[in-house]
């Protein structure tokens, strides 16, 4: 009996960890509550104005980003998984072409990410690590509107399964998913340099054909509430928030008793540096109160490029 349960267990984690990807950001990788764990978009990636749309020109955003964790937690907030460790590095490179064109008077403007993952999973004892691309995103029709101090984005962020897949391994880049995601973003800048700026997402998934696993529809936000001391330097608080709004869904059923709905709150320190046409920002979100998914630390180094 106790070999059968052990095999049980080993078999259930490996079921529950053979399409851990990268949420890009992540970009960050993590597992299931949606399968390849918590939303296709790289949460926490934005930041600093993420509600102004730039002047139009061509630009390159560099984000780097490390994740690490240790705990899986359930939907009580206790580990789920034995001997559970993930780190996650990630290099995407975002491309963004702002035009002279209007629409419904705001900036048309057109991006895409192109995220290469490096994994590694261990769990129950047992371990997988892979390297390769991951899931791109592309949104044809951005639209940005300014205000004296609000500015206003909004879009359809599109994400295409031609992440490296393979459901017999435990860490995966690619999702073998489509997800589309509306995006509505905001900024608050105020003549005395105060900012509130938060990008609110609604993400649709398909289905994983060769899993048959349905992901549940999710809410995420990234947020900073920043000072900007001068025109170079800026600090601030900023994360994410992410709430898996429906249930998961495997063979038509939901799955376990809660659907696997997944959650999870992360803030911390920001910084922006301005220097010519360049911008950097260094980012530490750790993440806290974690259901039904991993709970650990996202380190981010971006860098914009404007040409």
């Amino acid at each position: 009996m106790r070999k059968k349960l052990e095999t049980f267990r080993k078999w259930f984690t490996m079921l529950m960890l053979a399409t851990v990807l990268l949420s890009p950001v992540v970009f960050t990788g993590t597992a299931l509550a949606t399968e390849g764990g918590g939303g296709a978009y790289p949460n926490g990636a934005d930041d600093f104005m993420l509600g102004a749309l730039p002047p139009p020109g061509f630009y390159f955003k560099n984000h780097l980003n490390y994740y690490t964790a240790k705990n899986f937690k359930d939907n009580d907030g206790n580990d789920l998984i034995h001997d559970f460790n993930l780190k996650v590095t990630a290099e995407v490179l975002r491309f963004i072409y702002v035009t002279d064109k209007k629409i419904l008077g705001a900036n048309w403007a057109v991006h895409a990410f192109v995220p290469m993952l490096y994994m590694d999973v261990e769990a129950g004892g047992g371990g997988d690590n892979r390297f390769g691309l991951g899931d791109i995103i592309v949104n044809p029709i951005i639209l940005g509107w300014h205000f004296k101090n609000f500015h206003v984005v909004t879009g359809l962020d599109i994400f295409m399964p031609t992440g490296d897949y393979d459901k017999t391994h435990m860490a995966n880049p690619g999702r073998n998913y489509w997800t589309f995601e509306p995006v509505f973003c905001v900024t608050y800048l105020s003549d005395g340099g105060f900012e509130a700026s938060a990008k609110l997402m609604y993400d649709f998934n398909t289905k994983n054909n060769d899993t048959n696993y349905q992901s549940g529809q999710e809410f995420h936000a990234d947020y900073t509430l920043g000072y900007h001391i001068n025109k170079e330097l800026a600090v601030g608080v900023g994360g994410y928030y992410y709430h898996q709004m429906t249930n998961d869904e495997q063979d038509g059923k939901k799955v376990g008793t809660d659907g696997f709905e997944g959650r999870v709150f992360a803030i911390g320190p920001e910084v922006k540096y301005d220097y010519k046409n360049m911008m950097f920002i260094l980012k530490w979100q750790p993440e806290i109160e974690a259901r039904n998914r991993p709970e650990g630390d996202k380190f981010w180094f971006n860098v914009v490029y404007a040409f």
